[in-house]
């Protein structure tokens, strides 16, 4: 009898294991890999069931598979073969805001506000996963068409075809998520909008992705980590037209305030016509205990760009701004175009700042046209930075031709007067 009842135990655990492990090939629900037909319905079907059933494997394989909006459920892996592709709609109609999110303002979204339009969501989900070495394609060539308008205080190369409330602003959102993995997958395309918005999520891991952006796009950002807790980024390639990762701690589209703290970005190859990182921004709150290491930047404008404007556009917090204990290692930087670090804090009282402090340098060695720059002010010095072993060269590079400084508007700011006038030079 006892063997009997260990026997039956034994198989139920077989069984749960089984089906955990279970696949969702989204062709038995509907879906052709054919790159016309739109398999939004069927994906999206696929994922329900993956959820009903406690969790699993999505499976996309052979084949180009076209897509409106979907939506990440607790348990599921959506996961992209190497012989497969997720290719976004070019219909702009097909992405309106997801109705009723339970985890975000949407009249408080950032860049363009009121908008939480995306290609892929989660939302308070939890163990899920985006895997495989195939290849997410957001289709922004179909979005964007060469300018000669002006925006900021440059000049954009290319433009959104599609007015504010039409934009896709992000391609993966995932918001109040935990327990995430992001791994292998190629992300390219993007439709002058953020790769990915990892927002107020807990115990993230991203690695071994590539994303592809066109350099020349704007805004055509990297990863965005706001607001989350625990997160690693590692072995990644990320070439990008805007910021190629961000850390902030904007709180002003979620419901109570959260600090961002306790992240780690190694290993990874960066390129970036604005910032490789980019930390900070307008008023946002506590951001602590990020640990940068084995970075390699290359033809970018800025290496470490620590940025507090001041109040404009439609993307700023609603807190002071904190930033401290962060630290910098073994970092090598070649072909900055304009400032390997960058520390400014604007003067106009519009941005509330508290501190920047303790942040350190280490083995961190970086040639490029300007030194290192750093400006606080009155009441908001920056305090306790440290170097340990670390070089700063002033030299164009050799072998590189330098973008058009308007053709970003962060080409432009890093070249300007007011900056280089300020650049303290190491002994």
């Amino acid at each position: 009898m006892k063997q009997r009842i260990i026997a039956f135990l034994f198989c139920l655990i077989l069984s749960a294991a089984t089906l955990w492990s279970a696949d969702f090939d989204v062709r038995k629900y509907g879906a052709k890999g054919d790159g016309t037909t739109k398999n939004t319905v069927a994906i999206q079907k696929a994922i329900d069931a993956c959820t009903k059933a406690g969790g699993g494997r999505v499976v996309l394989t052979d084949g180009v598979y076209l897509s409106g909006p979907i939506q990440l459920k607790d348990g599921v892996n959506l996961y992209i073969d190497g012989t497969a592709k997720l290719l976004a709609s070019p219909d702009m109609d097909d992405f309106p805001n997801w109705p009723d999110p339970k985890h975000i303002i949407t009249e408080n979204m950032p860049r363009p506000g009121q908008r939480n339009a995306c290609f892929i969501f989660g939302d308070e989900a939890e163990r899920i996963s985006i895997t495989g070495r195939g290849v997410i394609d957001a289709n922004g060539t179909t979005h964007i068409e060469k300018t000669d308008r002006q925006a900021f205080n440059g000049t954009w190369k290319y433009r959104r075809v599609h007015p504010l409330e039409k934009q896709l602003p992000r391609v993966v959102l995932l918001a109040g998520c935990k327990d995430v993995l992001i791994e292998d997958v190629t992300l390219t395309n993007q439709p002058a909008g953020w790769s990915y918005w990892i927002h107020d999520c807990d115990r993230v891991t991203i690695r071994g992705l590539q994303i592809l952006a066109n350099l020349e796009y704007p805004n055509n950002d990297g990863i965005h980590v706001n607001c989350s807790r625990d997160v690693t980024i590692s072995d990644c390639h990320i070439e990008c037209g805007d910021d190629a990762i961000i850390v902030r701690a904007n709180s002003r589209s979620l419901h109570e305030k959260k600090p961002m703290e306790r992240l780690t970005v190694t290993n990874c190859v960066l390129r970036s016509y604005s910032g490789c990182f980019r930390i900070g921004w307008t008023n946002d709150g506590i951001i602590r205990h990020c640990t940068f290491s084995n970075i390699v930047m290359t033809g970018s404008y800025c290496g470490i760009d620590l940025l507090i404007p001041k109040v404009g556009g439609n993307d700023w917090g609603n807190e002071e701004s904190v930033v401290e204990d962060l630290s910098f290692s073994n970092i090598v930087m070649d072909g900055i175009y304009g400032y390997p670090i960058k520390v400014d804090i604007t003067p106009d009282s519009s941005a509330k700042v508290k501190a920047v402090r303790n942040i350190h340098f280490s083995n961190v060695h970086a040639a490029g046209k300007h030194f290192p720059f750093f400006h606080g002010r009155e009441g908001n010095p920056v305090q306790d930075f440290s170097f340990d072993n670390c070089s700063f060269v002033r030299e164009a590079a050799p072998d590189q031709k330098e973008p058009e400084l308007f053709q970003h508007a962060e080409g432009f700011r890093f070249n300007a007067t007011s900056f280089t006038s300020r650049v303290i030079k190491p002994e």
